[in-house]
């Protein structure tokens, strides 16, 4: 019988850097065969055989053998490697507007595919069966970029989608994608929750065509005690996004009791527009109870419409409701007429009026 060998993680406070003692092994304590290992990016060599990953805060220290807190990147002979490069866990052909995008490519489809890994672990994961295992516990499909990008254009998809668990810890695999895919014309899209260090995020950027970010509050205990992380290398992140250009979507997925104070969702929204500006597309999401917060109910849908008419109060132009059925809020309207410009029903696009001139300015999005 397997069985994990951890020992104990320690996060020093205002400093940003994480020990972890994480090891897989069998009873005997003897390590296990691992996926194919590719030297990672963004690391440090310490003394003692010791490797520092810089790729998100965690900032995680490694001696030999031990994994960050992803469980995906392991110091192996005192070099920093990815586990999971090349070995998606999931592939299926979606909808845009499940990401959800609302403002790239609407109609469009997207070939989506996740290894398994996260450097977060947010008690309400919805993905939790990929995000929270260890690599060699889920079945993978040997699928290097070439193939990738090969298998998108069959596909028929216009762009490529990194989602599902948290791309940022298939980080290599992700960059060498995405520029394959540059070269043969696809578009590059990536849902994350941004907890990714500054110098991996603009490196990355230029490969993408939009990228939708998971604000998964706006209150510092809530990501700690509920995501295990921190808010502040997310609204950094966010603040890159927006000065280089990228196309940028939020998501806030609305946990009750948890992170759904309106006063909190004001301040949000009110970031969002003084430091992101008023076009960038807000969706709040339902949440439904799932891996450990199952005793908490599903997040009422007036929960939600009330956030979308507090945002649109605030100021910002785009705001939707997602995972309920809400022709209003899934409706993209013009901002200074509010005549209807695309009309969605759930993932569903039936009207799509962009090229009507029925707003008097430009909807800000990625459209071809």
């Amino acid at each position: 019988m397997k069985k994990y060998l951890v020992g104990l993680a320690v996060i020093i406070a205002g400093v940003g850097i994480s020990f972890l003692v994480l090891k897989r092994g069998n009873e005997k304590g003897e390590t296990l065969p691992a996926t194919t290992a590719k030297e990672a990016w963004f690391y440090e060599k310490l003394d003692g055989g010791r490797v520092q990953c810089g790729l998100c805060p965690n900032r995680c220290i490694l001696a030999e053998g031990q994994r960050g807190l992803c469980k995906v990147r392991e110091n192996q002979n005192g070099q920093l490697v990815s586990l999971v490069y090349g070995q998606p866990v999931t592939i299926h052909v979606d909808p845009i507007e499940k990401k959800p995008f609302n403002h790239f490519l609407p109609g469009s489809t997207a070939y989506s595919l996740a290894t398994g890994g996260c450097n977060l672990a947010c008690k309400y994961c919805q993905n939790w069966d990929i995000s929270q295992r260890f690599p060699e516990d889920l079945k993978s499909e040997n699928l290097p970029p070439e193939k990738v990008v090969t298998e998108a254009l069959k596909s028929g998809a216009q762009s490529i989608a990194y989602t599902y668990s948290e791309p940022m810890v298939f980080y290599e695999y992700l960059y060498d994608t995405a520029r394959l895919a540059h070269e043969k014309g696809l578009k590059n899209v990536v849902v994350s929750s941004g907890y990714v260090n500054p110098e991996p995020l603009k490196k990355l950027l230029p490969l993408l065509d939009a990228i939708k970010i998971d604000l998964k509050g706006f209150d510092e205990n809530f990501y700690q005690e509920i995501v295990g992380g921190h808010l502040q290398p997310v609204l950094d992140g966010l603040k890159i996004i927006k000065e280089q250009g990228t196309w940028l979507e939020i998501v806030n997925l609305l946990v009750p009791g948890k992170n759904d104070n309106p006063d909190e969702i004001k301040a949000m929204c009110q970031w969002i527009l003084e430091n992101l500006g008023p076009d960038v597309p807000l969706h709040f999401s339902r949440f439904h109870p799932d891996y450990k917060l199952q005793n908490v109910p599903a997040t009422p849908e007036e929960t939600l419409k009330n956030a979308r008419q507090i945002c649109l109060d605030v100021g910002l132009h785009y705001v939707y409701t997602g995972n309920i059925i809400d022709p209003e809020g899934q409706t993209t309207y013009c901002p200074t007429n509010r005549k209807a410009i695309i009309i969605r029903q759930g993932q569903t696009v039936l009207e799509n009026h962009l090229d009507e001139n029925l707003c008097d300015v430009k909807i800000p999005g990625v459209w071809q």
